[in-house]
């Protein structure tokens, strides 16, 4: 609405000129003089190009009234816009301040990259509350483009992290591709909560060591993971089919529990050729319990799977407490490949 102000505005005040130009020419000037004349009065710079009589005065007024209107309308829509701008964006810094400033045990995100996207939003679609914090303008807009609450600055500066709520937050993840920086910002975490986690991102494993000594309550190498994953996809292709996930993180946290994941794969002679799954956690006495079943390469079967028989190359996928499950196998003659 503002820009079509102005542009009313300009054809008002070119609609001004071309009227008031036709109006000395109908009094014998020149088309020069006329468009010289009518410029110099709309904008007050000059004097008469030639004599006026009384009929060309009042004309004259009518034409400063009518082109000085229009220029002050077109300046007053222009200053009314840098105006209204200005406003909204502190208005808009305001509320997201105030925002920030009523989160608890949030996440800080340090760094918009491309882990520190996927991250955020993950964070998001969880409606986990969180503040991105990062130093490049371009990435903040980003950021803000999707509805994430951010604070422009370096996270190595305090200021900037308690900006963000530092001492209200409950995790602080700093993902940077800098090593030196992920370690100089769990430091100045740190030091400002003794209480947040603190994740950190290291691209040598040679820097999980300094940023635990930071402060760091966990250290991320995603090369490392990235290499164990794809290992683990092409040694046991069955379990990572079945456990697979955005996340990846299910293998891990079930072994947190005190649980594994196997993938038994049936030899020839074995002692469960031919027995059907139910029979064979009969057998197992309850140490473990078959999740899935993959037959020869065919896909995973996740459900209706207790009366199938097992044959030389069929898979189990099992979940059982460590002590338990290894008594169980040890003499079933299978081959046991642990997540």
């Amino acid at each position: 609405m503002s820009f079509k102000k102005i542009y009313l505005g300009i054809g008002y005040l070119l609609l001004i000129i071309a009227g008031s130009t036709f109006g000395y020419e109908a009094a014998g000037w020149s088309f020069i003089d006329s468009l010289y004349m009518v410029v110099m009065t709309v904008f007050g710079l000059g004097s008469d190009v030639h004599p006026l009589n009384d009929r060309l005065k009042i004309f004259t007024i009518v034409v400063v009234l009518a082109g000085s209107s229009a220029v002050v309308y077109i300046y007053g829509s222009l200053i009314r816009i840098i105006t209204e701008g200005e406003i909204q964006r502190t208005l808009g810094n305001m509320k997201k301040t105030r925002t920030i400033g009523e989160l608890k045990d949030h996440a800080i995100i340090c760094g918009y990259g491309r882990i520190g996207q996927i991250l955020c939003r993950e964070l998001s679609e969880s409606l986990f509350p969180f503040v991105v914090v990062d130093l490049d303008p371009e990435r903040i807009a980003s950021a803000e483009g999707q509805g994430y609450l951010c604070v422009r600055g370096s996270a190595t500066e305090e200021e900037c992290l308690i900006a963000a709520g530092i001492e209200r937050a409950k995790v602080l993840a700093t993902v940077l591709p800098q090593d030196t920086l992920n370690v100089f910002i769990t430091l100045t975490a740190r030091n400002l909560n003794r209480r947040v986690r603190i994740m950190a991102r290291g691209e040598q494993p040679t820097t999980e060591k300094k940023l635990r000594q930071a402060g760091a309550d966990e250290v991320v190498l995603p090369a490392s993971i990235g290499a164990m994953r794809i290992a683990h996809s092409i040694t046991r292709p069955a379990v990572m089919d079945l456990l697979s996930d955005a996340h990846g993180q299910i293998g891990r946290d079930l072994k947190d529990l005190g649980l594994e994941v196997d993938e038994l794969t049936v030899q020839h002679d074995a002692s469960f050729a031919g027995m059907t799954v139910s029979e064979i956690q009969e057998r197992a006495k309850g140490a473990f319990l078959v999740v899935a079943l993959k037959q020869g390469d065919g896909p995973v079967i996740r459900d209706k799977f207790q009366d199938l028989r097992m044959n030389e190359g069929d898979s189990m996928i099992v979940i059982g407490r460590t002590k338990e499950l290894g008594t169980a196998l040890d003499k079933s003659d299978v081959k046991r490949t642990e997540l």
